[in-house]
């Protein structure tokens, strides 16, 4: 039977690779700390190997064989340059021994990310809760791009404002009312929102990420509340998730998609 002839069975295999990714060895529960470079001007930070400095547009990073970094799978005994990583994890050009160390860019300021398979979250989890799969949370939108694109600052989930760039709003109805959510596109045509409902942060977790994937040509989008996700914050502390920005909290729960992380 077809995934569009059982839209149940769909979503519960969606559901299990979803837990299947967020608990693999180098997702999201395995980020043990996002280091900022800015913080460290000397170039040590406390339990990662290696000393790690910005010079312009890359990360100088030195080390001694004692250090036990190998980098492109070679042990590093000296110094290497390096730019932001923008592959899978597994892939970056970084380890020490089950560890990978991230480097990563965002508006200027560089960072090492630390992702260990052996993190106390990653060991900790027991699984997604996530609402049933339930139909009537399937809403036909509507894709209203802006005449161009716009950068808003919201705070992110450590603390700090970043810009969050928006194309455009989904609007769809529910509860006999017409509803909105500003929405960024990505690179491939889908969109994605950072949104909070009436039960974020009571039976939800405090906001959640929506991908409704590409509008087709008359802006027509299916607005698929079953596939809410966590944001990578839920499942670590060292993510920097924007949170909603103005406009983005809906006024009614949404007791579908994913909702909270289970530990053991």
């Amino acid at each position: 039977m077809s995934s569009d002839a059982n839209p149940r069975a769909d979503w519960e295999r969606w559901h299990a690779r979803r837990e299947e990714t967020v608990s693999s060895p180098y997702g999201p529960l395995s980020l043990s700390g996002t280091h900022w470079l800015a913080d460290h001007p000397e170039g040590r930070i406390d339990g990662v190997p290696g000393e790690w400095r910005q010079d312009g547009a890359e990360v100088v990073l030195t080390a001694v064989a004692a250090d036990g970094i190998v980098v492109d799978g070679q042990p590093l005994a000296g110094e290497v340059r390096l730019g932001a990583d923008r592959g899978p994890i597994p892939e970056s050009r970084v380890g020490a021994g089950e560890r990978r160390l991230v480097v990563l860019s965002r508006e200027g300021q560089w960072a090492v990310r630390d992702f260990d398979a052996q993190s106390p979250a990653r060991r900790a989890f027991a699984g997604i809760e996530a609402g049933p799969y339930d139909p009537d949370w399937v809403l036909p939108g509507r894709f209203v791009p802006y005449g161009e694109s716009r950068t808003i600052q919201v705070e992110n989930a450590d603390g700090r404002e970043r810009g969050l760039g928006l194309g455009g709003e989904i609007v769809f109805a529910h509860g006999g009312g017409e509803h909105s959510l500003h929405v960024a596109v990505e690179d491939d045509g889908s969109l994605w929102a950072v949104f909070a409902d009436a039960d974020s942060g009571k039976s939800s977790y405090r906001f959640r990420f929506l991908r409704p994937g590409v509008p087709d040509a008359d802006g027509s989008v299916s607005v698929d509340f079953n596939r809410t996700l966590l944001p990578p914050c839920a499942f670590a502390d060292h993510f920097i998730c924007p949170f909603p920005p103005p406009g983005n909290t809906l006024p009614f729960g949404i007791p579908a998609g994913e909702l909270n992380k289970q530990e053991k």
